[in-house]
């Protein structure tokens, strides 16, 4: 009975201890507990000392996250006891080691990583010997405890920002692992070395370490451990302005923790939600989340509540900035955090919450007290969080402003917006580059603002190209076949035509659509890391702007508080026009889209076609009327190049009564245009057409440009499928596609044109060698953008512009396929004669604008 007393024990135990693998504490410590009853019926002996030892270990684990430190220590304590009573001097050295290590782990886990790496380094120490002198293979348990171990002292070393010394650990664990085949820690070295690039800044390499151990733990279905590394790329992603990304992992994580009943990680998980509410604006929901997480790790006796409460407070700050309601009290709680933060050796922490107390100051009118502060606040070190770069630039700036120095806080903006690019340089697909705008926001806002103020067109302009759509200023994407993104790829476009399917005959589509999304989110993920950028371009100079333009006028809008402006380049100068309140204008312009969706339809009745098109009229009216004819002494009857800004980027500007029948180029940049412009005129030689499925005139529309280009590919039928249609893609001169097209807001690079074997998408233009010189999309809304701070514009032609093609042609709201049938015949007429894209499209448009919608994108 005694001997299967100790059997039964040591089966518990291990049952234990895979539970607490998976961060199922409270199960994991119910069979612990039943391991130790079962223990003590066994009759006294090494072996029932050594798996009780092993319970208390893993159960003091278990309780730090349950029931907290005191617990653990009792637990911890209680192990060491059954230790002593063992002769064996290497099971001995094997158990005790264990315990450091444990007690190290959850000393971690309550915050204290200096205490941790004290823990972790006895136990490495005491074990270094046998390993030099026996040989790393000899003893595979122990060999197991020390890659674990290298592990958590990466952890801790990385938290007290020690990179250097983490990577060593890191990397000597996943040699270690490798070597002797150690498969089930390889990726917790891996995610554990993600993090620590991340607390590094370096960003990408910690996203694709990320990805690497996200395959494993997927492939092994390990829902608990995929929980934990989704919680740590979320903040990666903040990192770098994702915050939607961030938002939906941790949205996947949270449900699988609280079904595994995790302990300090769903505080986690709220205090970054916290994070990303900051990031888009939303103080009131950053303050309930961060509070949430800070009374449960208050609750745990976890020291990271100061982390949880930094977010709170800064939430806190930013409503009181905006509403001007800054107190005292509210000074002082930024000043008593940063102390704390500062003896829990979290050094940048503390230095953002004296940054806050600076800017509260700032704003409450006590500049010395502020200066004062801002002397406690050093430059950045190497690890140092790019947004607390961008924080602490932003409050010199405003600092520099109060003390009535203008031309001291533009050049705090523009050395961090510098030093932002430096960082989106080293990025790589087209999300990550356009996400990083969110954290210099502000700066921005202030650059702009102040020079506004001063009314000088030409610092306008140059200040406008550093701020905004800075994703369009590399040279064409590097591209790497990506094996696994491919695939990806056709994952999601077999489960779109799957849904279109079932949705036909009247089949569910709920659980087709969930695998579609997780799909979606999978390959925009590799794709961050498939494409890789050229050298940045120089933003555009106004003297190249000007020799380019010749005598075309170029109109770049911008919004600052509230108020629209224009910088109209023309005649060889550049002028400034103030427009009025701006709130009229984006309104206009989001109704007149709505407006044209609902005209697009070919066969409406005329009494609907009448009250819609009254109420489009009278949007176009008014956008003319705010936006173009104060313009009217500047830009004459000149072709125009726009750069737009927010919903102005849906405005087929031909619908304007002034530009009605007037060649217009809509760019995201004068950086952007001029490098289109430069490439040349495109030519005709290698033509593609493409007809997709479904469209009533499709046919027609195809024969006669089969006709108009003698040479060209035409690709219909079951030969319009996405794989024929990239290959022919690369490297053409002229591309027409006839299909059905959808922006995605949400996801703006799976954005996707209909073709007979599902959806060719934006995210695989990527994956051109060579972009088309010239492409014409006669599809539904395929010119719309999702449009991230700093004018960052995104979407399907967008993807193809940053990618290197010149021109876009394509419709920015919804177009009936008999209109753009007749359009695009039109177009390519006038093209064949030898017009350029923005004139022939003029001409084409000018037949029906409203029910002919498309924008010339690019070079005109």
């Amino acid at each position: 009975m005694p001997a299967r007393a100790l059997d039964r024990a040591r089966e518990l135990y291990e049952r234990g201890w895979a539970e607490q693998a998976k961060f199922r504490f409270p199960l994991a410590t119910r069979l612990l507990k039943r391991a130790l009853v079962r223990s003590e019926r066994a009759d006294p002996s090494p072996e029932r000392a050594a798996i009780r030892a092993r319970i208390f270990y893993t159960l003091g684990l278990c309780q730090g996250e349950t029931s907290g430190m005191e617990f653990a220590v009792e637990a911890f304590d209680s192990a060491r006891q059954e230790i002593e009573t063992i002769e064996d001097t290497s099971t001995r050295t094997l158990l005790s080691a264990s315990v450091d290590h444990n007690q190290g782990l959850m000393v971690m886990r309550m915050g204290q990583p200096e205490l941790a790496v004290e823990w972790f380094t006895r136990f490495i120490d005491s074990v270094q010997g046998d390993f030099d002198q026996n040989g790393a293979g000899e003893n595979r348990a122990l060999l197991q405890v020390l890659v674990n171990t290298l592990l958590n002292r990466g952890f801790a070393l990385a938290a007290v920002r020690r990179s250097e010394q983490a990577i060593a650990d890191l990397e000597r664990g996943i040699r270690l692992a490798r070597e002797h085949e150690l498969a089930h820690l390889y990726p917790f070295l891996v995610h554990a070395s993600g993090n620590v690039h991340k607390q590094s800044g370096e960003l990408a390499e910690a996203l694709r370490r990320y990805e690497e151990a996200e395959r494993i733990f997927r492939a092994d279905d390990q829902p608990a451990l995929l929980a934990r590394l989704q919680l740590d790329q979320a903040e990666a992603m903040l990192m770098i302005g994702l915050s939607d990304e961030a938002g939906e992992h941790l949205d996947q994580a949270l449900p699988v923790m609280r079904k595994e009943k995790f302990g300090q990680e769903i505080a986690e998980v709220e205090m970054f939600r916290a994070s990303a509410a900051l990031l888009d604006g939303q103080f009131d929901l950053a303050r309930r989340m961060a509070k949430r997480s800070e009374r449960k790790l208050v609750r745990r006796g976890s020291t990271w509540w100061m982390m949880a409460g930094l977010i709170e407070l800064w939430a806190h700050g930013r409503h009181a900035m905006r509403t001007k309601r800054i107190s005292n009290a509210l000074v002082q709680k930024a000043l008593t955090l940063s102390a704390e933060l500062s003896a829990n050796h979290l050094v940048d922490e503390s230095r953002l919450a004296l940054l806050l107390a600076a800017r509260l100051e700032i704003r409450r009118g006590r500049l010395a007290d502020a200066e004062e502060l801002l002397e406690k606040v050093p430059g950045p070190r190497a690890v140092t969080p790019l947004d607390h770069r961008m924080q602490r630039r932003l409050v010199l700036a405003e600092l520099a402003l109060a003390k009535g120095s203008r031309r001291a806080a533009l050049a705090h903006a523009r050395k961090a917006l510098d030093e932002l690019g430096r960082v989106r340089d080293q990025l790589g697909g087209l999300e990550l580059v356009s996400a990083t705008a969110v954290h210099g926001r502000e700066l921005s806002e202030l650059a702009i603002k102040l020079v506004l103020e001063d009314a000088d067109a030409r610092r306008l302009f140059a200040w406008l190209e550093r701020t905004r759509a800075q994703t369009y200023r590399y040279e064409p994407l590097e591209t790497s076949d990506n094996n696994e993104v491919a695939e990806r790829i056709a994952e999601v476009r077999n489960l779109s035509w799957a849904i279109l399917r079932h949705g036909l005959s009247g089949q569910p589509t709920a659980e087709l659509r969930g695998k579609l999304v997780k799909a979606q989110r999978e390959a925009n993920r590799l794709g961050w890391h498939s494409q890789r950028w050229g050298k940045p371009r120089p933003v555009a100079d106004l003297g190249e702007v000007v020799a380019e333009l010749d005598q075309k006028a170029m109109v770049s809008f911008v919004v600052s508080d509230g108020e629209m402006a224009a910088v109209v380049v023309a005649g060889g100068r550049a002028s400034l026009v103030r427009l009025g309140h701006a709130a009229e204008a984006l309104e206009s312009a989001q109704k007149l889209h709505f407006d044209l969706n609902a005209l697009a339809p070919d066969h409406l009745p005329p009494a609907l076609v009448q009250v819609i098109g009254s109420s489009a009229h009278r949007q176009a009216d008014r956008l003319d009327e705010l936006l173009i004819k104060p313009l009217a002494h500047l830009i004459g009857d000149r072709e125009l190049v726009v750069v737009p800004t927010g919903t102005l980027y849906a405005v087929p500007w031909g619908v304007l009564p002034s530009l009605h029948g007037r060649p217009v180029a809509t760019a995201p940049s004068a950086t952007a245009w001029l490098a289109a412009a430069q490439a040349g005129t495109p030519k005709t030689d290698r033509v593609l057409v493409v007809r997709g499925p479904g469209l009533l005139f499709g046919q027609g529309e195809i024969d006669r440009l089969a006709v108009q280009h003698e040479k060209a590919t035409v690709l219909s039928g079951d030969k319009a499928t996405a794989a024929e249609v990239l290959t022919h893609l690369d490297g053409a001169d002229l591309v027409h596609v006839a299909a059905h097209g959808e922006h995605e807001t949400e996801n703006a690079l799976f954005s996707r044109l209909e073709l007979v074997d599902g959806p060719l998408f934006a995210h695989e233009l990527g994956r051109l060698r060579k972009p088309p010189a010239h492409v014409v999309l006669a599809a539904c809304e395929l010119a719309l953008n999702r449009i991230r701070p700093g004018d960052e514009a995104l979407g399907f032609a967008g993807a193809m512009l940053a990618g290197g093609t010149r021109t876009v042609v394509a419709a920015a709201s919804k177009v009936g396929d008999e209109a753009s049938a007749a359009a695009m015949a039109d177009y390519h007429r006038a093209l064949i004669a030898g017009a350029a894209p923005a004139v022939a499209l003029a001409e084409a448009m000018a037949k029906d604008p409203f029910r002919r919608p498309f924008l010339c994108l690019g070079s005109g």
